[in-house]
């Protein structure tokens, strides 16, 4: 591990898309790079994170071990380079690229709610489709058939 990891992802459970992405983060994360805080957990304190609940609910938070915050695209970028995935926000932040992705980001993230009231058929088939998955894997490991791979994860 460095100054980066383990990282502290302060993301909201209660938003569908959100939910489904760090599920996704977590699933990938086989080194054990990433921690998951729910900011809409009952008794989630922000001030305890130095921050504010509408800051947190405005954008996805990471905090480093080292103490550095990212916010919003810096800090998907970190996260998806923990779990081996950096190449996906690797162009976000190419210099044209950089304005633009923070801008849809937050876009996004002022209508994440709204995108997943529209999404959610289609979230609760992703979220369905990887319950599936990992439980055929898992049972395929408890029938000595699965082998690890290299991410952390076991095929």
């Amino acid at each position: 591990m460095n100054a980066r990891y383990p990282m502290t992802l302060l993301y909201d459970a209660a938003c569908p898309v959100c939910a489904l992405e760090m599920d996704h983060l977590r699933q990938r994360d086989g080194a054990g790079r990433l921690r998951f805080v729910d900011i809409a957990a009952p008794g989630f304190d922000a001030v305890a994170w130095g921050a504010t609940c509408a800051a947190l609910d405005a954008e996805l938070h990471a905090v480093c071990a080292d103490g550095q915050v990212l916010i919003g695209v810096p800090a998907l970028r970190a996260a998806y380079a923990a779990v081996g995935l950096g190449w996906v926000f690797a162009p976000s932040a190419w210099g044209p690229l950089s304005p633009l992705a923070d801008a849809g980001y937050r876009l996004f993230a002022r209508h994440r709610r709204e995108i997943s009231r529209a999404a959610a058929p289609l979230i609760h088939a992703l979220r369905a489709w990887r319950a599936r998955r990992v439980s055929a894997q898992m049972a395929r490991c408890q029938a000595g058939a699965c082998r690890p791979h290299e991410d952390g994860g076991l095929r």
